[in-house]
C-alpha cells in the first residue's frame, strides 16, 4: 500500500511530462524528418554522381516518422509539384514527377497534420528534348483555335451581352475568339447561343465557337445539343467533360461518333478538361483526343487556383497532355486576380512550347489589370522539356489505356485494361529491346516515342466492357 502511494506521485509527473505517452501519440507531436535521399537503382547512369536524378526516376526517402501516401514536395525557385511516397521491397520511394525543373531541388515530405520535413536536395538532370508524338497531321491545331481567345459563361454579366461592347474589348485585348456557352447536359440548351448572336459577332471579325459541358448520362442527347449549336453558326465546338465523366468510357465513345456522324471528320473539335491527366485518371481522355475525337487539347492549367506556380503547373499539364498527340491550347487563368507578370509568363511558356493558341476564363470575371496583361506584346520563352509521364507495373488509368492501345499492335497479349499488369510490363520491356532502349519497364521519354510510333489499336468500349 505505502509503495502504491509512494509511485502515484510519480506516474503523475511522468505522464505529464510524456515519458510515458504511447510511442505513437508522441511521434504526432513531431513532423516527419528525412536523413537521406537516394536514387534506385543506385546504378542508373544519372545516379553515379551523387544524387543526380532524372525525371521519372525514384527516390528512396531514409528517416522518422514516414508512411505509405505520405505528401511529398518537389520546390524550386518558380514553382513546385506534389507527388506521394510508396512503400516497395526497397523502402520508401516516389517518382520524380514529371514538370519538375531540371537544376537543384528541395524535396520535403509532410505529414496528415500538415507538417513538413526538414529539407534536402537533389540534382534533377535536364530532360531530353524529343519530338511530340507523332501523327502529324493531329498535331496541327486548327485555325480557329490559334491566337488569343476568351471564354463566355452567362453573356448577360460579359459587357452586358452587347455584341458591340464584346467587340470592342476583343480588339483592344488582342482577342480573336470568343467561346460562348451553347448547352448544359443532354437537355438544357442555353439560349444565349444562337444564330443572331453569332452573326453580329462574325460581322465584327470575331470567330465564334460553342461550349457544351456534358455530363454523359445522355451521350446522345449531348451531341445533338452539340450538333445544334453547329447549325447556329458556330465555327468550332468545344466540350467539357469533367469529373461527371470519370469512367465513362462507352458513352464518351457514343458521344464522339454521334457528333462526328452529324458534324463530319474535319469539323474543328475541341477538349477542356483537368489538367492534370494523372490526378484524374478515369476521365476517358483517350477517347475524347482519340481518332475521330477532338483535333484540339485545351487543358485547364488554372495555375493560381492549383498552386505551384505558372512553370510547374504548366510543364505538368505538357508532359501529361503530350502522349494523346492532339495539339494543345492551353486554358489560362484570369479570373481570381493573377499578377500581371503571371498571365505573361503564362503566355511567353507556352509560346516557348510551340503552341500556337491559348484562351483564358473567363470574360465576365477579369478584371482591367488582366485584360491589359492580355494585350501587352509578349516574347516566346523557350522552357525546358518537361518530361513525360513515369509509367510502370501498377500504374492505373487513362494513359495506361493509351499505352495499351499502341502496345496492342506490337503485342497482342496487351489488352486496354486501364492497369499496367504483367503483359503490358512484358511488353514496354521487350520493346525497349527490340529499339536498343536501356530495359527498365518503365516509361521514359524514348520508350514513349517507341510506343507512340507504333499503330493504335483502336478499342470499341460498347463490347470492351
Amino acid at each position: 500500500m505505502l509503495a502504491r502511494r509512494a509511485t502515484a506521485p510519480l506516474l503523475v509527473a511522468l505522464l505529464l511530462a510524456g515519458a510515458l505517452v504511447p510511442a505513437s501519440a508522441q511521434a504526432r507531436k513531431h513532423p516527419p524528418r528525412l536523413t537521406r535521399v537516394r536514387c534506385v537503382p543506385a546504378s542508373t547512369p544519372v545516379c553515379r554522381a551523387g544524387v543526380n536524378v532524372a525525371v521519372g526516376r525514384q527516390l528512396q526517402f531514409s528517416g522518422r516518422r514516414l508512411y505509405r501516401g505520405m505528401r511529398v514536395a518537389f520546390r524550386w525557385r518558380r514553382g513546385a509539384i506534389g507527388a506521394r511516397i510508396l512503400r516497395t521491397r526497397v523502402g520508401y520511394v516516389t517518382r520524380v514527377p514529371a514538370g519538375t525543373a531540371p537544376g537543384v531541388v528541395s524535396v520535403t515530405v509532410r505529414d496528415r497534420a500538415g507538417r513538413r520535413s526538414n529539407r534536402l536536395r537533389v540534382r534533377v538532370a535536364r530532360a531530353p528534348r524529343v519530338a511530340t508524338p507523332p501523327g502529324s497531321a493531329r498535331g496541327v491545331l486548327p485555325q480557329v483555335f490559334t491566337g488569343n481567345g476568351m471564354w463566355i459563361w452567362e453573356l448577360a454579366q460579359s459587357d452586358g451581352g452587347d455584341p458591340a461592347a464584346i467587340a470592342a474589348r476583343a480588339r483592344a485585348a488582342g482577342i480573336a475568339t470568343v467561346f460562348v456557352k451553347s448547352s448544359d447536359g443532354p437537355a438544357q440548351r442555353w439560349a444565349q447561343f444562337n444564330p443572331g448572336l453569332v452573326a453580329e459577332l462574325h460581322a465584327y471579325g470575331l470567330r465564334v465557337c460553342a461550349w457544351q459541358y456534358v455530363y454523359g448520362t445522355n451521350p446522345l442527347g449531348e451531341a445533338s445539343l452539340g450538333a445544334d449549336a453547329v447549325a447556329d453558326g458556330a465555327d468550332c465546338l468545344v466540350i467539357d467533360a469533367e469529373s461527371e465523366y470519370e469512367d465513362r468510357y462507352v458513352a464518351a465513345q457514343l458521344y464522339v461518333q454521334a457528333l462526328r456522324a452529324s458534324l463530319g471528320p474535319d469539323y474543328p473539335l475541341g477538349f477542356t478538361s483537368f489538367p492534370y491527366v494523372d490526378y484524374h485518371s478515369k476521365v476517358p481522355y483517350s477517347v475524347f483526343l482519340g481518332p475521330g475525337g477532338a483535333q484540339a487539347n485545351l487543358p485547364q492549367v488554372y495555375w493560381k487556383a492549383i498552386g505551384g506556380g505558372v512553370d510547374a503547373v504548366s510543364a505538368r499539364t505538357l508532359a501529361h497532355n503530350r502522349i494523346y498527340g492532339a495539339a494543345i491550347a492551353p486554358l489560362g487563368q484570369t479570373y481570381g486576380s493573377p499578377s500581371p507578370a503571371d498571365v505573361a509568363r503564362f503566355r511567353a511558356l507556352w509560346s516557348g512550347y510551340g503552341s500556337a493558341g491559348t484562351s483564358w476564363w473567363s470574360w465576365q470575371a477579369t478584371g482591367p489589370e488582366g485584360w491589359a496583361a492580355l494585350a501587352a506584346p509578349v516574347a516566346p520563352l523557350p522552357p525546358p522539356d518537361p518530361g513525360w509521364p513515369a509509367l510502370a507495373r501498377g500504374g492505373k488509368g487513362d494513359q495506361v489505356v493509351w499505352l495499351q492501345q499502341h502496345l496492342g499492335s506490337f503485342d497482342p497479349a496487351v489488352l486496354p485494361t486501364a492497369v499496367f499488369d504483367p503483359a503490358t510490363d512484358l511488353a514496354v520491356r521487350n520493346l525497349q529491346i527490340s529499339r536498343g532502349l536501356p530495359v527498365t519497364g518503365t516509361t521514359d521519354a524514348l520508350t514513349w516515342q517507341a510506343a507512340l510510333s507504333l499503330p493504335l489499336r483502336p478499342v470499341d468500349w460498347t463490347v470492351t466492357r
